[in-house]
């Protein structure tokens, strides 16, 4: 393939866990992210609701019971310690880029939302996931050792003896390319797409489920499927 891109990390997913990870990543590797859409066109922009953070050390034990209890208790319990144990940190670091939260009396100001006893979430307006969103995007932007190739779908991974070493990839005018990386992280989305009735972007249709399907690539709880975000049917 004449078409080969070599970077130090790839970041397949432009949402805000891609956008995320890349800004935390070390400044002097070169890094690639692609996204199936222009980076706009994310469910990470349409997210609405807020953000749960907790409060301080009394409220960990409650905030881990409420999100057990949500997930009926098959949660990873080592994921769901980290969620909460980082969760200060991350939204310090949301901030620190520009992330505008809403406050009362000059103190961010939270509120309650489903499955939580108490109120530990932060918001920005309605519009929290674009607010997110778009402030770690502009940071990453501005970013000179991150590169983004919008339009670009990933096809398939570069796989030899249980080793990946980067993807092949579908750009603008059906172009291929293959991207080779020593580390390749996967930021893709869910599969809202797939479904005739969904306010999802249509591009989200887990291919990274199912390139991990092919390649023997164990998955866990692939049957639960949320679907983000919701709306309000009004009938006339």
């Amino acid at each position: 393939m004449n078409n080969t891109i070599k970077t130090d990390v790839l970041i397949a997913g432009c949402g805000c866990s891609g956008l995320y990870m890349a800004m935390n990543l070390p400044a002097d590797k070169k890094i690639l992210m692609i996204t199936k859409s222009d980076c706009e066109s994310s469910d990470s922009f349409l997210a609405q609701g807020g953000i749960c953070v907790l409060r301080d050390d009394e409220d960990y034990e409650g905030y881990f019971e409420d999100t057990m209890r949500a997930g009926h208790y098959e949660n990873r319990k080592e994921s769901v310690d980290i969620m909460i144990r980082s969760s200060q940190e991350i939204i310090h670091d949301l901030i620190e880029y520009g992330v505008d939260f809403a406050k009362k009396d000059g103190n961010l100001a939270f509120t309650r939302e489903g499955a939580h006893s108490t109120s530990r979430i932060l918001f920005h307006e309605d519009i929290t996931g674009k607010e997110i969103s778009s402030k770690l995007l502009a940071q990453v932007r501005n970013r000179s050792n991150i590169t983004i190739m919008e339009n670009t779908t990933m096809l398939d991974i570069i796989e030899k003896d249980n080793t990946c070493y980067g993807i092949i990839a579908a750009g603008e005018n059906d172009t291929l390319y293959a991207i080779t990386a020593p580390y390749t992280l996967w930021a893709c989305g869910g599969i809202g797409g797939l479904y005739t009735h969904s306010t999802n972007y249509r591009q989200l249709t887990g291919d990274a489920l199912a390139i991990a399907l092919n390649h023997n690539i164990e998955l866990e709880h692939p049957d639960y499927i949320q679907i983000h975000p919701t709306l309000s049917l009004i009938h006339i």
